[in-house]
C-alpha cells in the first residue's frame, strides 16, 4: 500500500510526463506549489517508487518517468472522473447534425475522436453477426445498367452498381427483387447466403423465366460480400507522438493498421463499459508500446460494436476516458433513433 506521499509523487511524475514527454527530476516537483517537501526527500520518494516497480530510471537523466506498473496503477486508482468540456458536446452536434445513415455517424466519430485527441482512433462498426437485411432496392439508371441498394437494420447502406444482362427483363428484375425483400426482411447477414440457396431459391424459380442466370447475377450483385465494418481516424497522428520516431516502429504500426480483419478481432473481444490496456498487456506485438482505450456501444441490451483509441503509454488516461464514454452514450443514442427511424 502507497503513503499518501508516494501517491502524491507517483501523480505528479505521472501528469507531468503524459504532458512533456520528459523525465521528471526532484528539482522540478519540488518547485510546484502543491508540494512542501524537499528535493532531498523527493529523491527517496522516488527511489522508493522506482524499487516498487513504479517509475523507470533512463540512462540519459537523473529524472524518473511512469512504468507500465506505475500507468497501470494511476488508471486504476489516481484517475479521477473528469468534468464535461465543450469537447464532449461537440460529439452531440455533429451525430444530430443532419446525419440519416449509422455509418457516417460511425465515420464523423472516427474523425473528430482523433481530432479531439490526436490519437488514432478506430471504430468497429455494428457487428456483422447482429446486423439484419432491412431492405434491398434496385435502381435502374439505363436499359443495360442498375444501381443494387442494400440496408441494414444498423444503418449500413452498400451501393453496387452492375450490368443488367440482355437476358433479365425489368419484370423479371422487379419480380426477383420483391420477392428478396419478403423472404430475407429481418434475416442475419450472415444466414443470407443459406436462405438464398434454399427456399428463396425454389421460390424465385416459379416465377422468373431463365431463372439460373437472373438468379445467380442478382445474388453476385447483392451478396459477393459482407459490408466493411472497420473506420479509422487520425492513422498519421502515431507520426506526431516522440515514442514512435523509431522507423521500426512506425513500419511495424503501419504494417498492423493494414490488416483491418486482425484489428477488428482485437475489438470484437472487447468486454462491456471502459478498457484500458496498457504496454504490453496488448496481445498484438505492434502495440506493445501503445494504451489501448475501448468503449462499447449498445442497441437494447446488445453490444453492437467498440470504440477504440490507440496511443503512447504516455496517454491523457483522463481526457480520452471522459471522451470515450461520452461517444458511447452519443452513438448509442444515434443507433437507438436510427432504428426506430427506420423500423
Amino acid at each position: 500500500m502507497l503513503t499518501g506521499r508516494q501517491l502524491l509523487i507517483l501523480q505528479v511524475i505521472i501528469d507531468d510526463f503524459i504532458q512533456s514527454a520528459q523525465p521528471v527530476g526532484s528539482r522540478a516537483i519540488s518547485k510546484k506549489d502543491n508540494i512542501s517537501f524537499s528535493p532531498a526527500t523527493i529523491r527517496n520518494v522516488m527511489a522508493d517508487l522506482e524499487d516498487m516497480g513504479f517509475l523507470e530510471k533512463t540512462h540519459s537523466s537523473s529524472g524518473r518517468i511512469p512504468s507500465e506498473k506505475g500507468y497501470r496503477f494511476y488508471v486504476d486508482n489516481l484517475l479521477s472522473p473528469e468534468i464535461i468540456s465543450d469537447d464532449v458536446n461537440v460529439f452531440k452536434h455533429v451525430i444530430q447534425d443532419g446525419i440519416f445513415e449509422f455509418e457516417q455517424v460511425v465515420q464523423k466519430s472516427a474523425e473528430l475522436l482523433s481530432d479531439l485527441t490526436n490519437y488514432t482512433s478506430i471504430i468497429l462498426g455494428p457487428e456483422v453477426f447482429e446486423t439484419k437485411l432491412k431492405q434491398l432496392q434496385i435502381i435502374t439508371l439505363t436499359p443495360q445498367t442498375a444501381v443494387a441498394i442494400l440496408i441494414t437494420n444498423t444503418g449500413h447502406v452498400e451501393h453496387r452498381s452492375f450490368s443488367i444482362p440482355n437476358e433479365m427483363s425489368a419484370s423479371d428484375l422487379e419480380k426477383m427483387v420483391n420477392i428478396l425483400n419478403d423472404r430475407l426482411h429481418g434475416v442475419p447477414i450472415l444466414q443470407l447466403p443459406e436462405k438464398l440457396n434454399t427456399e428463396v431459391r425454389s421460390l424465385i424459380r416459379l416465377y422468373v423465366s431463365d431463372f439460373e442466370k437472373s438468379f445467380d447475377y442478382l445474388k453476385a450483385a447483392f451478396f459477393n460480400e459482407h459490408p466493411v465494418k472497420l473506420y479509422v481516424g487520425g492513422k498519421t497522428n502515431m507520426l506526431m507522438q516522440p515514442e514512435f520516431k523509431d522507423i521500426d516502429k512506425v513500419r511495424s504500426f503501419y504494417a498492423m493498421m493494414e490488416k483491418e480483419d486482425e484489428i477488428a478481432n482485437m475489438l470484437k473481444a472487447t468486454t462491456d463499459g471502459i478498457k484500458v490496456t496498457i504496454g504490453h498487456e496488448n496481445k498484438v506485438d505492434a502495440i506493445k508500446d501503445c494504451s489501448l482505450i475501448t468503449a462499447t456501444y449498445h442497441l437494447g441490451e446488445e453490444q453492437m460494436g467498440t470504440i477504440a483509441l490507440l496511443g503512447p503509454t504516455r496517454m491523457e488516461y483522463n481526457k480520452v476516458i471522459t471522451l470515450l464514454n461520452a461517444l458511447s452514450n452519443e452513438m448509442t443514442e444515434a443507433l437507438y433513433m436510427w432504428y426506430k427511424n427506420n423500423e
